[in-house]
C-alpha cells in the first residue's frame, strides 16, 4: 500500500492533490504538511513514505532548497515537484536536483493522477509539452555538480547547513538541534570539505544558487 506525503502550504490545493491521489491510487495512505519543516518531521516519523508531492514555494523552502533538503536527507523517497514555476529551465534544474518528475499547478486532476502512478512505478513524469521543451535545454554541469555535493551531506549536516544559511552561529545551531557546540563545529568542518567551500559566506552563496530566480530571465 503506497504512502504519499502532500507538502503544500495551501489547504485547498492540498485537498485537490489528495483527491487526485485517492482517485489514481485508491489504496494509498496520505499524509499532509504545510511547511518544509512539517514535511521533514513527517518523513522522519513515517519512514515508509514512498512519494512526496512537493510545492517549491512552501514556507521554509526557497527555490530548490526544499527539494535539495528532501533529496539530501531522504534519498530513498521519490519527490514529485508541483509548482507554478513551469519554465523549462526551472524544470531542467528540478530534474537535475533529483526530482522524479514535475507537475504544473495548472495540471488537470487526471494528469496529476497519471504522474503519481508513473512515479510510484519508478518512472519519471513530465507533461508532454514540457518534455518537448526540455529537449532543447541542456543540463548545467554546475547544477549537477552542486546536486552531487549536496547529496554527500548526512541528514544532520544538511540541517546544520540550512541553519548556517539562516545566519545562525554555532551556539544557536547547537541549541536549535539539541546537540553540543563542538558537534556543530565538527559538522561545519565536514560540510565545508564536502561542498568545497572555505567559509560561511561561500556556503551561503552556494545555497543562494538554488534560488529559482537564477533560472528565469
Amino acid at each position: 500500500m503506497p504512502t504519499l506525503l502532500i507538502a503544500d502550504d495551501h489547504p485547498l490545493f492540498r485537498a485537490a492533490l489528495s483527491q487526485a491521489a485517492r482517485v489514481a491510487v485508491p489504496a494509498c495512505l496520505l499524509a499532509e504538511a504545510g511547511t518544509l519543516g512539517e514535511a521533514i518531521a513527517t518523513l522522519q516519523a513515517m519512514p515508509d513514505i514512498d512519494l512526496v508531492l512537493l510545492d517549491l514555494g512552501m514556507p521554509g523552502s526557497h527555490g530548490l532548497s526544499g527539494l535539495a533538503a528532501l533529496r539530501g536527507q531522504f534519498p530513498g523517497v521519490a519527490v514529485l515537484v508541483v509548482s507554478a514555476h513551469d519554465e523549462p529551465r526551472v524544470v531542467r534544474r528540478v530534474l537535475d536536483h533529483g526530482a522524479a518528475g514535475f507537475i504544473p499547478k495548472s495540471a488537470h486532476p487526471d494528469e496529476i493522477g497519471a504522474a503519481i502512478r508513473t512515479v510510484l512505478d519508478c518512472g519519471t513524469w513530465l507533461p508532454e509539452g514540457l518534455a518537448r521543451a526540455l529537449d532543447s535545454i541542456k543540463t548545467d554541469p554546475d547544477d549537477l555538480a552542486l546536486a552531487a555535493r549536496l547529496a554527500r551531506l548526512t541528514e544532520q549536516q544538511y540541517r546544520v547547513l540550512a541553519l548556517l544559511g539562516e545566519g545562525l552561529l554555532n551556539k544557536q545551531i547547537a541549541d536549535r538541534l539539541g546537540i553540543q557546540e563542538r558537534t556543530v563545529k565538527a559538522h561545519v568542518t565536514a560540510i565545508f570539505e564536502k561542498l568545497g567551500v572555505r567559509n560561511r559566506t561561500q556556503a551561503g552563496v552556494l545555497l543562494k544558487s538554488l534560488a529559482l530566480e537564477s533560472s528565469i530571465d
